[in-house]
């Protein structure tokens, strides 16, 4: 929106062409996104408290989360509006992987919404239920899937990149659309898994949106594209304007979500976080990178899966209690050791995959 006033303003003034460079707008996106949080996240979450939007607890959880009932929740709302605000202001509109984005975060968000709303109104733990949850994401999936399958305009676009090997580019053609999916659908609740803990899910989640702001900013750029040996994508370094507001509003959010937290941000929250993530892998081609930065995510899901596994085929569990941030709980870890430790770990694994982008 702004780019657009700022591109007419620059006409006349030269001073106006600053705005023009993806980088000075990414970080007017971190700004915008991290200045919204500050400013309207007090009142945010008085609302949610008057309003009675509080966390409740698992009554076979680890005993100190019981301190955390009453605690407001569907904070995410909050990392949406700067999200999506930040990005309308200082995106290009006319980008096609722009609107990609904002349609799975808000899809994905209002999924969420409606998750959180049957937890709280209908009290049903169980919210929309697992079955009904998985359909709706997979709709939003395949939509998004679909639309960047039928606007591709290089079949780059459509190919999967392994990390390491310069050349080995394997074209998926329909294959790409269920890869999309299937990305989309389980980067969302793998972060959803993981927010368990008080900002255990959005610090991870900002690394790797930054390090993925990188791989679009190269991939758009056709100098460095070829210079590093990825595909170039038209249009792709745009998203790093969408990726820089992620990181503001996600550090927004931080600020009241740190230990102990002030609000939770929800499934709202969650699985809108999720999907965008996933989404920017897919638009860069980095899916599986995206394994390897995402790690936290992925053991955290893979935990929960072979928990349930474990159960129902031998009657016994492998942990104490999954997902695994609890497993540590159980053992005696104070929340605090458990949170910065996983965030840690995140670094590394987020800096591994910064690194295949100079190793091929």
């Amino acid at each position: 929106m702004l780019t657009w006033l700022f591109e007419q303003l620059a006409r006349d003034y030269s001073a106006f062409n600053v705005f023009r460079y993806l980088t000075f707008r990414g970080i007017c996106g971190v700004l915008t996104a991290l200045s919204i949080c500050f400013v309207f996240g007090p009142a945010a979450i008085r609302r949610l408290s008057k309003y009675k939007v509080r966390q409740t607890v698992r009554t076979d959880g680890p005993p100190t989360h019981f301190e955390k009932v009453g605690t407001p929740t569907m904070g995410g709302s909050l990392i949406l509006i700067a999200l999506v605000v930040a990005t309308l202001l200082w995106g290009d509109l006319g980008n096609r992987f722009i609107w990609a984005i904002l349609f799975t975060t808000v899809t994905f968000g209002a999924i969420g919404w409606l998750d959180d709303y049957r937890k709280l109104v209908d009290r049903n733990p169980r919210g929309m239920g697992a079955l009904n949850k998985f359909l709706s994401q997979s709709v939003a999936g395949l939509v998004a899937a679909l639309f960047l399958y039928f606007t591709a305009v290089s079949p780059a676009e459509t190919e999967l990149l392994v990390p390491l090997f310069k050349q080995v580019a394997i074209p998926l053609g329909w294959g790409f659309v269920v890869l999309a999916w299937l990305t989309v659908v389980a980067t969302s609740n793998a972060v959803n898994l993981t927010d368990g803990l008080d900002g255990l899910a959005i610090m991870p989640s900002v690394m790797v949106a930054g390090a993925l702001g990188v791989f679009a900013y190269a991939s758009g750029n056709l100098f460095y594209a070829e210079y590093l040996g990825i595909p170039y994508i038209k249009g792709a370094g745009e998203v790093l304007v969408f990726c820089a507001a992620l990181v503001g509003a996600g550090l927004g959010f931080l600020w009241f979500n740190t230990y102990p937290a002030q609000v939770f941000m929800g499934d709202i929250g969650a699985l809108s976080l999720g999907a965008a993530i996933g989404l920017v892998a897919v638009i860069v081609r980095q899916e599986i990178v995206l394994i390897i930065m995402g790690g936290v995510f992925v053991v955290e899901t893979v935990s929960v899966i072979l928990q349930v596994a474990s159960f129902k085929l031998v009657g016994r569990r492998i942990f104490k209690m999954a997902p695994l941030h609890h497993h540590f709980e159980m053992k005696g870890w104070p929340e605090p050791r458990v949170i910065v430790r996983f965030w840690i770990i995140s670094l590394i694994l987020v800096l591994v995959g910064l690194a295949t982008l100079k190793v091929r």
